[in-house]
């Protein structure tokens, strides 16, 4: 469902050859911006979780099976939209990429070196921009704010809190 209004926020004919999430390949320009984009969260998150002393590849959510980081991609759901699909929202609104930003090959598409550079540039200071923590409610960076969620997830799965509060933005 929420893919289904995704193509809705897409301005500028970016939405054209986009009307679903598809992974692997991505078929059209925007799921290789997803698809890339969430390989570079679930690192993020991955990471958080191993620095707060948690397995990332056995999960609650997701299935763990062999190079699945599972509990990453648990906790990534929470930080898909306002960090990923807000980046790639913000790149293709306000036409910092072209068609000639992406290479098709074999049916799927891919970003270019520059493409990538420019991607990662934008998610970096998405990741830097400071926030409200809406239950510690101190100013953080994304960044610190997925570290947050790892320690209060471990906090629940390990019973030290009886409920897991998602992260959310107001």
């Amino acid at each position: 469902a929420y893919f289904n209004v995704f193509e809705h926020l897409i301005k500028c004919g970016w939405a054209h050859g986009f009307s679903k999430r598809v992974r692997r390949p991505p078929t059209d320009p925007v799921n290789a911006m997803l698809s890339y984009g969430y390989v570079i969260l679930s690192s993020q998150v991955a990471s958080a979780v191993a620095g707060v002393g948690f397995d990332p590849y056995i999960g609650y959510l997701h299935s763990s099976r062999y190079g699945k980081p599972a509990l990453a991609l648990d906790l990534m759901e929470e930080f898909r939209p306002i960090i990923v699909d807000s980046v790639v929202l913000s790149l293709l609104n306000n036409r910092q990429f072209e068609q000639k930003d992406f290479e098709l090959e074999l049916n799927s598409y891919r970003m270019t070196d520059a493409a990538k550079r420019l991607f990662l540039e934008k998610f970096e200071e998405r990741m830097q921009e400071v926030i409200t923590h809406p239950v510690f409610e101190y100013k953080v960076p994304y960044r610190r704010c997925i570290e947050l969620q790892a320690r209060l997830l471990g906090k629940y799965l390990t019973g030290e809190v009886s409920e897991y509060t998602p992260f959310t933005v107001r």
